[in-house]
C-alpha cells in the first residue's frame, strides 16, 4: 500500500552517514582541507552548510552570501544567521557588478523588452509554467510582468526571447560558482553542492553553475527528507518555514510555478512512485489527485529527464586516433 510515509527517514542515521562521506570524500579522496558552501538562506543549501561544519569542524568551513540587484532581502539576513548560528566564517560577496560586467541585465532586458516593449525602471518579471493538474499543460514558459503600480500581466514568448532571456539569467548561478572556487582555491578547499533529488533528477540547476561541484551530499534525498534532516539539525527555525523559491528574477517566484508540476512534498512522492512502479490510481488516492492527474505527472517526469540528459552529461571525449 502506497502512503505518504514511504520517504520516512531515520533522520539522526542518515546525517551521521552523511557526514562520515563528507570527511572521506573531502579530506580523503579530494585531498582538500575543508570545504566552501555558497548559503542562500534556503532549505537546501543550510542543511549543506550545517552537515559540512559537523564533519569537518567550524574551521574547515567557508559560507558565501552573494546577493545580485534581484535577490531577495531574506536571502542575505538568512545567510548570515545560519553562518551565526553555525559559527563559521562567511563572506558577503556581491556579485551583482560582475552580472552588470558581462551583460546580464542588459540582455535580460532585451529578451523582456521584445515581448513587453514598456518594460523599464520599477518593473519586475517572473517565468512561470501553467499547472499540470488543470490538464496537459505545453511546455511553454509564460512571462509574467508586474508594473510599477504592481499590476500583473503574463504573456508567451517566442522560442527566442526565452532562450535569451533564460541564457542572461544563467549568468548569475555560473558567476556565484566562479566565486565559490576562487575562495576554494586559494584556500584548498573543495566546493560544496546543494541540490537534493529532486532538482538532481529532474535538471533543476544550470550547467557549469550550481550543477558544478566536488561533492553534493544531499543529492540523494527527496526534498521532504532534507526537511526532516534540517529539524533533526538544528537549523532555525524561519529557514525551515521559509517557502522554496527560485530567488532568482525580481518577483518572488516559487520552484513549483517556474520548474515543477506540484508542490515538492507531492512532487516527491511522485517521484518516488514513479521510479517504484506504483500504479497512479494508487498515488492519486493516497495524494488526493486523479490517475489522470498522476499520469501527467508521470509524463512530465520522464520529459525532463530526456531533456535534461544533456545537463548531467560529462564531456564527450575521442577515445581512439582514427585506424588505431
Amino acid at each position: 500500500m502506497f502512503t505518504r510515509d514511504v520517504l520516512r527517514i531515520d533522520a539522526a542515521r542518515a546525517a551521521e552517514g552523511i557526514e562520515q562521506a563528507i570527511r572521506d570524500q573531502v579530506l580523503g579522496t579530494l585531498r582538500r582541507r575543508g570545504a566552501v558552501v555558497g548559503m542562500s538562506g534556503g532549505i537546501d543549501s543550510s542543511v549543506v552548510a550545517t552537515l559540512c561544519t559537523r564533519a569537518l569542524g567550524a574551521d574547515r568551513v567557508l559560507g558565501l552570501l552573494m546577493p545580485e540587484r534581484d535577490s531577495s532581502s531574506d536571502a542575505l539576513r538568512l545567510g548570515r544567521s545560519l553562518a551565526d548560528h553555525l559559527g563559521i566564517r562567511h563572506l558577503v560577496e556581491d556579485v551583482g557588478p560582475a552580472l552588470a560586467g558581462l551583460g546580464c541585465y542588459e540582455r535580460q532586458l532585451e529578451a523582456i523588452r521584445s515581448v513587453v516593449p514598456e518594460y523599464g525602471e520599477g518593473w519586475r518579471c517572473k517565468l512561470t509554467l501553467p499547472s499540470l493538474l488543470a490538464g496537459d499543460r505545453l511546455n511553454v514558459t509564460l512571462l509574467t510582468v508586474a508594473d510599477p503600480l504592481g499590476r500583473e500581466r503574463s504573456s508567451r514568448m517566442s522560442a527566442a526571447a526565452y532562450l535569451q532571456l533564460v541564457a542572461a539569467t544563467n549568468f548569475k548561478q555560473r558567476a556565484r560558482k566562479m566565486m565559490e572556487y576562487y575562495h576554494a582555491d586559494r584556500l584548498n578547499f573543495a566546493v560544496a553542492g546543494t541540490p537534493n533529488r529532486l532538482e538532481y533528477d529532474q535538471g533543476f540547476f544550470v550547467k557549469q553553475g550550481d550543477g558544478a561541484a566536488d561533492f553534493k551530499p544531499i543529492a540523494h534525498l527527496y526534498k521532504t527528507q532534507v526537511y526532516a534532516l534540517a529539524e533533526h539539525l538544528g537549523v532555525p527555525g524561519e529557514i525551515r518555514a521559509r517557502p522554496p523559491t527560485t530567488d532568482t528574477f525580481s518577483l518572488s517566484q516559487t520552484q513549483e510555478e517556474f520548474f515543477f508540476a506540484l508542490p515538492y512534498r507531492e512532487m516527491d512522492l511522485c517521484l518516488w512512485a514513479h521510479d517504484h512502479e506504483v500504479s497512479a490510481a494508487q498515488v492519486g488516492a493516497a495524494l488526493g489527485l486523479t490517475a489522470e492527474q498522476v499520469e501527467r505527472v508521470y509524463r512530465d517526469i520522464e520529459a525532463k529527464r530526456r531533456a535534461s540528459r544533456y545537463l548531467h552529461e560529462a564531456p564527450l571525449l575521442v577515445t581512439e586516433l582514427p585506424g588505431s
